[in-house]
């Protein structure tokens, strides 16, 4: 199987960019109480939000100590932890959000170096 060029993977990355203001983000971070990183973590999603997504997402905290439930049916293993169940795939992002890049890669605003 022949590789893509960059020219291809720009085209692409391209094509993508244009499709995304139409789709609707829909987000969940999952926290363990009022930790310091889970502080942290909603301060870093909230700005990635406002920066990259103002106005086409949807982001709910869900405190896993306060609806264990929800934490159970999503298999949450650890907090804090961000979810993206759309657009498709679904992805999960396990820390305090810091890492921005890796943030916006997995949430397919960025491509991948």
């Amino acid at each position: 199987m022949a590789e893509k060029t960059l020219k291809d993977e720009s085209k692409e990355f391209e094509e993508k960019i244009k499709a995304s203001p139409k789709k609707k983000y829909v987000l969940r971070l999952y926290i363990a109480g009022t930790t310091p990183k889970s502080t942290h973590a909603i301060i870093n999603v909230k700005k990635i939000c406002e920066e990259y997504l103002k106005g086409r997402y949807e982001l709910e905290v869900i405190d896993i100590y306060q609806q264990p439930i929800l934490a159970k049916g999503e298999q949450i293993i650890a907090a804090p932890t961000l979810l993206k169940k759309l657009p498709l795939p679904l992805r999960k992002f396990i820390g305090d959000m810091s890492d921005t890049e890796r943030v916006l890669v997995g949430l397919d605003l960025r491509p991948k170096k």
